[in-house]
């Protein structure tokens, strides 16, 4: 037992996929705007180095 095929064309509904599929969202282009904005920022200055970063492996 099967179902009838329909004759006509397909219901133009929404099918599997959102309407907006494959564009991003504000949100997501804010995201990485920020992100952007911040990797083409000025670094920010290092902290004091106190110099002991050595001192464990020196005593092996």
């Amino acid at each position: 037992m099967s179902a009838p095929t329909p004759a006509g064309p397909a219901p133009g509904g929404r099918g599997l996929r959102p309407p907006a599929f494959g564009r991003p969202s504000a949100a997501l282009l804010a995201r990485a705007d920020r992100g952007y904005a911040r990797f083409l920022a000025p670094p920010t200055p290092a902290a004091p180095d106190s110099g002991d970063h050595d001192r464990a492996a020196r005593y092996r």
